[in-house]
Parts: structure tokens; sequence; C-alpha cells
């Protein structure tokens, strides 16, 4: 059994440089803005941007886009050196999209070449399968609160993950959620909307398989918490648990056997993957 790592919410290192290299941009939109006699609210009202993200931005406490570097160095007259700092602002996004929190490489690793996985939501969606403007809000929302910056990194982090559903050979993955789960519009009605739709596509994917368990259901065989089972190529299945900032990768024969017969007992009482759909669909009606 592997030791239990703590799952720190303010570990940042999965930026690694990144934060330096936003907070100096900021300060030199700042000091452009200043000299062309603009407050924040005016410098964001001529580039499409409201008060809050010029103001973040300028605290190096959210990614300045490219697409903001480029308006903001014609507007302030900066002779291209905000546009000069695109491609290191590309990279820093690129570099994040491959790095996690410390706590959470292990698992990261053995979940790219992984050739099963399944997945157990009986909290949260599993990441895989969250849109990112459900993931951004998920990671605003979380206590301590997170920096605009991290917020951005983790994000990039998490869509960069769901690539492995469509590589090929696909690894064959399975998701029960909880009905109610799937009940919570995390990020407000427009986004839940969109992260219903979303799980719809996904579920039609041939590799994927995703149920939904009632919440009607008199008997559950698992009210322990979420899990995650999967299988790297040419080794044994292992398992993963996380809840309240403790991870867990769980590599013990006898306890991953134990869960694996668990998750089969769950999916038996699950709806069907049609039945599923058809029920997310229904919400999605409602909604």
């Amino acid at each position: 059994m592997a030791g239990v790592a703590m799952a720190d919410p303010t570990d940042e290192d999965a930026g690694d440089g990144a934060v330096d290299l936003f907070r100096a941009l900021g300060r030199q939109i700042k000091v452009l803005r200043e000299r062309a006699g603009l407050k924040q609210k005016e410098l964001g009202e001529r580039l499409g941007y409201a008060e809050e993200t010029i103001s973040a931005v300028e605290r190096g406490r959210r990614i300045p886009q490219p697409e903001l570097l480029e308006a903001a160095d014609d507007l302030l007259g900066a002779g291209g050196v905000l546009k000069a700092a695109k491609e290191d602002v590309e990279r820093a996004k690129v570099k994040a999209r491959v790095r996690h929190p410390t706590w959470f490489r292990d698992y990261a690793r053995l979940e790219a070449e992984a050739v099963e996985l399944h997945y157990y939501g009986a909290l949260a969606l599993p990441g895989l399968l969250q849109t990112e403007e459900h993931a951004r809000a998920v990671f605003t929302c979380r206590q301590p609160l997170l920096d605009e910056v991290t917020v951005d990194l983790r994000v990039e982090a998490r869509l960069a993950r769901q690539e492995g559903l469509s590589t090929w050979p696909p690894p064959h993955t399975t998701f029960v959620i909880e009905e109610s789960v799937l009940q919570r519009p995390i990020g407000g009605t427009v986004v839940h909307q969109a992260q219903l739709e979303q799980l719809i596509r996904v579920s039609r994917f041939r590799n994927v398989e995703l149920q939904v368990m009632p919440t009607n259901r008199p008997e559950h065989p698992s009210l322990g918490g979420p899990f995650t089972l999967l299988t790297p190529k040419g080794r044994p299945q292992v398992a993963y648990l996380e809840v309240q900032n403790v991870s867990r990768l769980v590599t013990d024969p006898d306890e991953v056997r134990m869960l694996a017969a668990r998750y089969g007992s769950i999916r038996a009482q699950a709806l069907t993957p049609c039945e599923s759909r058809t029920l997310i669909g229904k919400m999605l009606g409602e909604s």
C-alpha cells in the first residue's frame, strides 16, 4: 500500500516560473497604462475586458492572454514589447498543461498510460468529464482560495488530461456518477447546461461507458466516497483515493481487489448507459 500524500491546495509549483512571468508582464501593462493616463476601467472598456480582469492581470493574478497582450500593445503604444511576450506566455501555458501539483503527479502519470480507467464520482464530476467552465468554477470556489493564475494553470492541466480519452488506442473508460452530483448546478445554469451536454457527448465515445447511480436506490454498495481504478499497460491494476485534501495511491492487491469488486456492484445497481443518457437528457431539458 502506498503511503498517504497530503494534497496541499496551495501547492503552486505546477506553474514553475510562469507566475513570475505573468507578474512581470502585469507590471509592464500597469506602467504603460498609467503613462497613457488611463484607469483600469478605461483600459478594460477599450480592450473589451472587465475592469476586474485588467486588475488581476496587472497584479499577476491572471494569465495575460495573447489576445489581450496584442491589443494592449497597439493601444498603449508598447512598440511590440507586449506582443513579443506572447510566445513566452504560450510556452508557459503548454508547460502548465503537463504539470500538476506534486501530490497529484504520480497518479496523473499512471492515468496517462492506463489501458483501463474506472471512476466512481460520488461527490463531484471526475476531472476527465468537466468542461472548462465547470472546472474553472470548481477551482474558483475551492477553499482556501486559489489565486487566478493558479486557477488558470489548474484548468489548463485538467483539460490536458482529457486528451487521453481520444488518443489511439483509447483506454477503456467507465464512469459511474451519483445522480445528486448531476443535480448540483456548479457554475450556474448556463455552465451546468453545457456540462450536461458534455456528458452526453462523451457518453457516445466508443471507448466510454457512463452510468448514473439513482438517488432513490434503497441499497447502496459503497457509501465510503469516490475512488478510481486504473490499469497501466503491462502492470497490475491500482486504485486512487482523494478526499478532504488527502490523496492515496493504493497498490496492495487485496485492497485493490476489494475496491474492484465494490465498483462492480456499483455498476450493477446503476442505470444502464442508455438509461443514463436518457436521464441526463431529461435533466438538460429541465435545467
